[in-house]
C-alpha cells in the first residue's frame, strides 16, 4: 500500500479526480466478444468431451479390479485354515482396499468436468463469458489432476505403502527378506501400471489452449482498488489517495 498527499488548489483537485476515475478503465480485464467466447467455450467443451471416456475407463477400471481384488482375498481369508495363506491374504486384502480407497479420495476430475461444465447456463452473453471463466478453470484442473497422477508425489506415495507391505512380510510375518522383496516388487509393478496407464489428455489440451489464445496476450493486470479522500488545512486542501 502507498499513501501520498498532496497539497494544492482546487483547479488541480479536479484534474486529479478526473485521472481517478480514469484508472478503473486502463486496468480493466480485456472483454472478448461474444463470438470470441462463443468459439472458447465450444473448444473447452469438445476437449473435454474427448477425454470424458478414457478418464472414466481409467478410473472405474482401476476400482473396480481393486474391490474385486479385496473381496477375493477377504474370501480366501475366511475360509482357507493355513495360516500362511491367511496372513498373505489378509495384507494382499488390506494393500488393495487402500487402492480402492485412493481411487475413490482422489476422483477422475476430466471424467466428471463436463457434466459440471454442462449445468451452467449460457443464455445470455454475460453467462456466457461466466461460463468460459469457469470452463477454463475446469479444463485446467483436469491438468492439474493427471499432473498430480503422476508426479514424484504420487510414485512416492505408492512406494511407501509397497514398503510397508514388504516389511510386514519381512519383518511382522518373520519370513525371510526375499518374500519380503517380492511382496514389495509385485505390489510396485501393480501401482507403477496404474500410474502410468493414467490419461494425459487433458495436459496436452490444456497447453494446446493456452498457446493458441493466452500465448499473445498480455498477464491481466489485478484490478486497481483505489480509494481517496479530501483533509482540510490552513495551508489549503489535500488528497490522500491509497492504492
Amino acid at each position: 500500500m502507498k499513501k501520498t498527499f498532496v497539497r494544492t488548489n482546487s483547479g488541480i483537485i479536479l484534474i486529479l479526480l478526473f485521472l481517478l476515475f480514469q484508472i478503473r478503465p486502463a486496468v480493466a480485464q480485456h472483454k472478448l466478444s461474444d463470438d470470441q467466447t462463443q468459439e472458447r467455450l465450444q473448444m473447452i467443451r469438445q476437449m473435454l468431451e474427448s477425454g470424458k471416456t478414457n478418464a472414466n475407463r481409467w478410473w472405474y477400471g482401476w476400482l473396480a479390479g481393486y474391490s474385486a481384488a479385496t473381496l477375493a482375498q477377504g474370501a480366501v481369508y475366511y475360509t482357507s485354515d493355513d495360516k500362511k495363506t491367511r496372513e498373505d491374504m489378509a495384507l494382499g486384502a488390506a494393500t488393495t482396499f487402500l487402492g480402492a480407497m485412493g481411487q475413490i479420495i482422489a476422483p477422475m476430475t476430466p471424467a466428471t468436468a463436463p457434466g459440471r461444465l454442462a449445468k451452467i447456463p449460457e443464455a445470455t452473453a454475460e453467462e456466457r463469458a461466466s461460463k468460459l471463466l469457469e470452463a477454463e478453470k475446469l479444463l485446467k484442473a483436469s491438468a492439474f489432476r493427471e499432473k498430480d497422477g503422476r508426479s514424484w508425489k504420487t510414485h512416492a506415495l505408492t512406494g511407501a505403502v509397497n514398503l510397508g507391505s514388504g516389511l510386514v512380510v519381512w519383518l511382522g510375518f518373520k519370513r525371510s527378506v526375499w518374500e519380503g522383496l517380492g511382496n514389495f516388487a509385485l505390489n510396485t509393478v501393480v501401482t507403477e501400471v496404474q500410474i502410468w496407464t493414467q490419461p494425459t489428455r487433458a495436459i496436452k489440451d490444456y497447453d494446446d489452449y493456452i498457446k493458441k489464445y493466452k500465448s499473445g496476450e498480455k498477464p491481466s493486470r489485478r484490478k486497481s482498488e483505489l480509494s481517496w479522500s479530501l483533509t482540510m488545512s490552513p495551508g489549503g486542501i489535500g488528497i490522500n489517495i491509497l492504492f
